[in-house]
């Protein structure tokens, strides 16, 4: 297929890689002229502009965005509604709020009949190589027309349909609550063994437990990852920040009156963190920065 990429930060870059080494071929844009140069050199196509990207697709067109949710993604989204014709398709692979991606799906369809697919996309600085957990929200028909797009990208059974417009979004979206109280557990564990009395060598415990352990998970490689750069995580200062979906996650918890407190009190804890100093924040910061290449702060660094 042809598609176009709009954003070529640390994700949409990735991911136009991915798609070129897959054999389709990528019409790239992005506001920074250096970043789709470099797509260019890649094998990509270049546009200077939206209206350059569309140009170069062919009907029915697909173009993913992959920008920053809220304003950005808002103003995207509506410069191609019109650009686009009916049955073209936008993919929403940022982390849109849900309800922001239902209101933009129905003034795409009323507007000019152009399809809106959420794309909940995880997988971080690592996804290039191991493939993009997606999940996918959207018309059947445009859905089944990405089919090709979304094998690529994904790793084996790494992608679903999981219902209407919204619900790519909403999936994703309690996928980073539940991120947040798994790293939450991680970071409280080893705050406990840097504080016990044995002198722990936590590389060596993070190590162990990957093997055959019941808490064992691609976090807590990560974890290790970490721990072998930096054993004290001295470079890195525990102040932890939010990107939105953990307090999506535990609005829509209130809304629906479903009892989510770990998600909720990992949640807090990151709010905690940007007071204080501890070994467990650290790790979480450590965490992030593995991986979705997230930036730490110095621990030199006032918070």
């Amino acid at each position: 297929m042809r598609i176009g990429m709009v954003g070529l930060g640390r994700m949409g870059a990735n991911m136009t890689t991915r798609l070129l080494r897959g054999g389709h071929e990528v019409v790239a844009f992005d506001f920074n002229a250096d970043a789709v140069a470099a797509a260019v050199d890649g094998g990509a196509l270049g546009a200077d502009s939206l209206a350059a990207l569309v140009e170069q697709l062919p009907a029915p067109r697909t173009v993913w965005v992959m920008v920053p949710a809220g304003d950005i993604t808002d103003r995207t989204v509506e410069e191609l509604g019109g650009l686009l014709d009916a049955g073209d398709t936008i993919v929403d692979g940022g982390n849109s709020r849900w309800t922001d991606t239902l209101a933009r799906a129905e003034w795409l369809a009323a507007g000019g009949d152009v399809r809106l697919v959420d794309a909940g996309t995880s997988g971080g600085v690592w996804g290039l190589r191991e493939g993009y957990c997606l999940m996918v929200g959207g018309d059947d028909a445009a859905v089944e027309r990405l089919a090709p797009i979304l094998t690529t990208l994904a790793p084996p059974d790494g992608w679903a349909h999981v219902g209407p417009a919204g619900a790519g979004h909403f999936t994703k979206m309690v996928h980073n609550g539940v991120e947040y109280a798994l790293m939450q557990a991680y970071a409280e564990g080893f705050e406990l063994l840097s504080a016990a009395e044995f002198d722990f060598d936590l590389h060596q415990i993070a190590e162990v437990w990957r093997h055959g352990s019941v808490v064992r998970s691609w976090l807590l490689d990560l974890a290790a990852s970490a721990l072998d750069k930096d054993p004290g995580l001295e470079q890195v200062a525990g102040y932890v920040e939010d990107s939105g979906e953990g307090r999506w996650t535990v609005e829509a918890a209130i809304d629906a009156a479903v009892p989510t407190p770990t998600i909720a009190l990992a949640l807090f804890t990151r709010f905690a963190s940007r007071a204080d100093d501890a070994f467990g924040n650290r790790l979480l910061a450590a965490l992030r920065n593995e991986f979705g290449g997230h930036a730490v702060r110095p621990r030199s660094e006032p918070t």
